[in-house]
């Protein structure tokens, strides 16, 4: 058996599969509802077909190869099959438009593309006229009758078989350089054009590495990882599925997020790779039910609350729980957070991962308590993307972490963080003025994000250059800070903080509104429609003291005077939001300029 150095992560998958063989890597949901297994060997056959395919029609190295899918083990299928013969992966954000799409796969020069579904298949073909360089259209999905220029994968892996060149792969994969480019991840970008950024196979075997060196002991055993987070975004492609393929764990796929619980409490991970919003809105739905819990339910649980908070240090700097604290910690967690992590299908989990963007203390707080081990972390597309995390021995709510392994931190003008390291990009694809731009002349990567390090190394973001309020007072206010805090009221969906070049701050406030119907109705609040609702004083009032509590900490400059109730939910779809669920602001602004104003009457 040949071993190959481990210099892409091609050469690291063919290692593992010599290691492990036949045992489970994936699990996904059959068509009969039933959970199925993919072993390494089968994985592995399936890759070897699909990159002999791709050789038979005409792939060449450094080629650009599109993949606009959701996940599923197809996506590393298609993946691992594209890296291993050295092509450049694009992936497509299985939510983009059809002019998303079309602007990527122009831009990258793609000459193939992968599609999951047949929406994806349709939107490529829709977009397919104005892609001249564009071939062979490959879907996952089988098809009830042929379709011009599409082949199903079903059919791609039997030509493929039919071709075998075990050669050629072998002289394929050895013959990557580690700086040669892996794939282009486009930026989803809160302004403008989304950019190409470059990541090397180098990018991603050490930062895989660096992710693993944080902790060693901290991921041993077998562990079963949750695949939910596009696979498009680089925390998922390299926490959810390079990091554990690294170290041989297995990994199960998400039906969708409407089915997340459900999957949580089948599969019952012990690894999870999210963003906040998962963390905001599993934290905001227990506090809702609790509200309407009856007296003695909902005085054990404030009670168990309060252990939690004591439970903090214990948690956060693994310690062991002694005395009569430890006693008082047992009797909660019997009562409560052993019943609430069963519920959740979090019983077995060791850690979960927050990353992708800023995660409230009073969420991290939450699990961290009931003792589920959030370890925040930072990073960006650029960086492939981790830079920092918090360590499991030491874990500090409300920081992102210390550096990884060879990573060198700074920071710049106006508190700018600077990050040098293997996992920085190499560039924009075909765009040297922005790559010029992101980069200091001493050779630093310009993150964008504004922090501070204490004493631990610890790396605190108080904000984005980008996203910085100043009032016409001349005050800097940084709006994720306070939209973090707001978000923490279980009345709270979504936010967005107001008052550039105005003289004080207001909020769009997108209600949660199945937790404010419910305490509508226990308030014997009658509505027609969300529209009638907002209105309701009652409700306005509520929203009020909502804000007033949580912002009680904050300077008065920074206080919220005004605030307007929307009854749209901010989505991809309408245009708010990015892929990775971030705040087009811009966007927001000028869809809601009428409101806007009307909250700052001339004077």
């Amino acid at each position: 058996m040949t071993e190959f150095k481990e210099s892409s992560m091609g050469a690291i998958f063919q290692n593992r599969v010599q290691k492990y063989g036949d045992e489970t890597l994936l699990f996904y949901k059959g068509k009969s509802g039933t959970w199925e297994e993919i072993s390494w060997n089968q994985l592995n056959t399936m890759v070897l077909d699909l990159s002999m395919f791709l050789i038979k029609k005409g792939i060449q190295p450094r080629d650009k190869v599109a993949l606009f899918s959701p996940n599923r083990y197809e996506w590393w299928l298609a993946d691992l099959a594209i890296l291993s013969i050295g092509a450049v992966n694009v992936p497509i954000y299985a939510t983009n438009s059809v002019e998303e799409s079309r602007y990527i796969i122009d831009n990258s020069d793609a000459k193939m593309c992968f599609v999951g579904e047949k929406e994806h298949m349709e939107k490529i073909i829709k977009a397919r006229e104005r892609l001249p360089n564009l071939g062979d259209i490959i879907i996952f999905d089988d098809l009830d009758q042929p379709v011009p220029g599409v082949t199903t994968l079903k059919d791609a892996l039997s030509e493929g078989q039919a071709h075998p060149n075990e050669e050629e792969f072998h002289k394929r994969l050895t013959h990557i350089e580690m700086d040669d480019v892996a794939t282009i991840i486009y930026t989803s970008g809160t302004t403008g054009n989304p950019k190409g950024v470059m990541l090397t196979h180098n990018n991603f075997v050490s930062n895989v590495n660096q992710a693993y060196a944080a902790d060693p002991d901290f991921l041993t055993g077998d562990h079963t990882f949750l695949s939910f987070l596009p696979l498009a975004h680089s925390l998922e492609r390299t926490c959810g599925y390079y990091l554990p393929m690294f170290i041989g764990k297995k990994v199960a796929f998400a039906e969708s997020t409407d089915k997340l619980l459900q999957n949580f409490t089948e599969i019952r991970p012990t690894f999870l790779v999210s963003v906040p919003r998962i963390y905001e809105k599993v934290h905001s739905g227990l506090l809702a039910k609790v509200s309407t819990a009856p007296p003695i339910k909902k005085a054990l649980f404030n009670w168990a609350m309060g252990v939690a908070r004591e439970n903090l240090p214990y948690v956060c700097e693994n310690r062991e729980r002694t005395g009569l604290f430890a006693l008082k910690y047992k009797i909660a967690d019997k009562l409560i957070f052993s019943k609430l992590r069963v519920a959740l299908g979090m019983d077995r989990i060791k850690a979960a991962i927050s990353g992708g963007g800023p995660l409230s203390v009073s969420d991290a707080e939450f699990f961290l308590g009931m003792g589920i081990k959030v370890i925040e972390g930072f990073g960006l597309t650029e960086t492939t993307p981790i830079t920092h995390a918090n360590r499991p021995c030491l874990i500090k709510p409300g920081t992102v972490g210390s550096p990884l392994k060879d990573t060198i931190v700074k920071i710049g003008d106006f508190g700018e963080v600077l990050i040098k390291g293997p996992q920085v990009m190499k560039g924009y694809y075909k765009n040297e003025e922005a790559t010029k731009e992101a980069f200091t002349d001493d050779g630093f990567f310009r993150t964008g994000d504004i922090g501070e390090i204490d004493e631990d190394g610890y790396l605190k973001i108080t904000g984005r250059m980008k996203d910085i309020i100043v009032t016409s007072g001349g005050k800097n206010i940084s709006p994720q800070n306070i939209e973090n805090t707001l978000l923490a009221s279980p009345f709270i969906e979504q936010t967005a903080i107001i008052g550039d070049n105005r003289k004080y701050l207001s909020a769009l406030i997108v209600p949660d509104f199945a937790t404010l119907e419910k305490w509508a109705e226990g308030q014997g609040i009658s509505f027609e429609n969300r529209s009638g609702l907002i209105e309701n004083p009652e409700v306005t009032k509520l929203y009020e003291q909502e804000i007033e509590t949580l912002m009680k900490d904050y300077a008065r400059v920074e206080q919220i005077r005004k605030f307007r109730l929307l009854e749209r939910e901010w989505s991809q779809d309408t245009g708010e939001m990015t892929p990775t669920m971030k705040l087009k602001r811009s966007i927001v602004q000028e869809k809601y300029k009428n409101e806007i104003e009307a909250m700052y009457p001339p004077e």
